[in-house]
């Protein structure tokens, strides 16, 4: 399938050099085992860091390749169509990791962790969500207690994705009861081995790599004032990081998750309908299967177009917080239909644990609701573009 846009050359051949090491090193059995058991495959991992990937995050006066954001999206999107063992530690490093240090650390953290995401040798997991904190980001209970120049962190984190085997959790806190809302958070780098921290898998119905979805449990943790993201700056400014540039892009994240697992999910049923036969002919001849398809390839190319779109803004330097929300909703929401849409052609073998299509469902499920549900989306948008309350 060509691309939805004329890419710039050098996007088209990344586009290539993945597709080719998804075909050499993330082999469909290899695949399913990874979900089945939840691993984490640490070679293919390294294999991955040497194509200078994760540098793409980062400028190279921090040891990257230049920070191209359109590029990154490509990496997720493609690692994606063979599942999210891959992609989401992927996110964790050069995401995660890259672009919030780049974004919110001071010189002497990006100096230090920089490099080192570039080379996919430090990840992050992102710790903002609560047992009883979602969408209200603000109101996470988690405190941290500043005596000198140490920090004690207590409470509890929950559906925080690949914390298991990040190097930090990049953790909003509470810093400040005294003053008001937006203006006492902070955030902190907490090393995953601190002693006091507890990591606990969650059961999850998809997403199930070996970057668990995890429940953390901070207790008496303590931490150095270097740990402040931004350093001294940083301390009881963590609102303006979060709901910062860096936001709006790992919405797009998430969308390039979704249309990694879209397209292997139409792939998979195009291929299926051309070569399933009923009533002494291939199901592809019936319309309603044509249908089902060509409307797949559709939201497929509006997706695209949605994802590229935004993350070209995000590349300039341009305001994309409506952009990067709408791109998150609507490829999400489409992503998941037509995955759906691909399970009824398969019929049965759409929900057979020993073939892919399960898997694609089980994860799309999960995306409209990670990363800022769609109903927060809906809520983003409406509140940027000033629709009177």
């Amino acid at each position: 399938m060509r691309p939805a846009f004329d890419e710039a050359e050098e996007l088209s051949l990344l586009r290539g050099t993945m597709r080719r090491f998804v075909n050499d090193h993330m082999p469909r059995p290899e695949a399913a085992r990874w979900d089945a058991e939840s691993i984490f495959p640490v070679e293919v991992f390294r294999k991955l860091a040497a194509l200078g990937v994760f540098g793409l995050s980062i400028p190279e006066e921090y040891g990257g390749a230049g920070r191209n954001i359109p590029a990154t999206m490509i990496v997720i999107e493609e690692l994606s169509r063979r599942g999210v063992a891959m992609s989401i530690p992927y996110v964790l490093a050069a995401c995660y990791g890259g672009m919030n240090i780049l974004e919110c650390g001071n010189e002497d953290q990006k100096r230090a962790l920089l490099p080192k995401c570039a080379a996919g040798e430090l990840m992050l997991a992102f710790g903002v969500t609560e047992p009883d904190v979602g969408g209200d980001v603000a109101s996470v209970k988690t405190t941290a207690r500043r005596t000198g120049d140490v920090i004690k962190v207590n409470g509890t984190k929950r559906y925080i994705t690949g914390a298991n085997i990040a190097d930090y959790i990049y953790t909003l806190v509470r810093s400040d009861d005294a003053l008001p809302r937006y203006k006492n958070l902070s955030i902190l780098l907490i090393p995953r081995t601190a002693k006091g921290v507890e990591i606990r898998k969650l059961d999850m119905l998809g997403l199930r790599s070996g970057a668990w979805t995890t429940e953390i449990i901070f207790d008496d943790v303590e931490v150095s004032v270097q740990n402040i993201v931004g350093g001294e700056a940083g301390w009881n400014e963590g609102w303006s990081y979060i709901a910062g540039p860096g936001l709006d892009v790992e919405k797009l994240e998430v969308g390039a998750i979704a249309l990694g697992i879209a397209e292997a999910a139409v792939d998979d049923a195009w291929e299926y309908a051309e070569t399933r036969e009923q009533f002494g002919k291939p199901i592809s001849n019936y319309q309603n299967i044509r249908h089902m398809l060509a409307d797949a390839r559709t939201d497929l190319h509006a997706c695209r177009l949605m994802l590229y779109s935004a993350a070209g803004l995000a590349q300039a330097g341009r305001p994309c917080g409506i952009e990067s929300s709408m791109a998150k909703l609507f490829i999400c929401e489409r992503a998941k239909q037509v995955v759906l849409n691909c399970q009824l052609i398969f019929g049965a073998y759409g929900c057979d644990l020993d073939l892919d299509m399960q898997r694609y469902v089980r994860d799309i499920l999960i995306l409209p609701i990670a990363g800022g549900s769609s109903a927060i989306q809906r809520n983003n948008l409406a509140n940027r573009m000033r629709l009177r309350l």
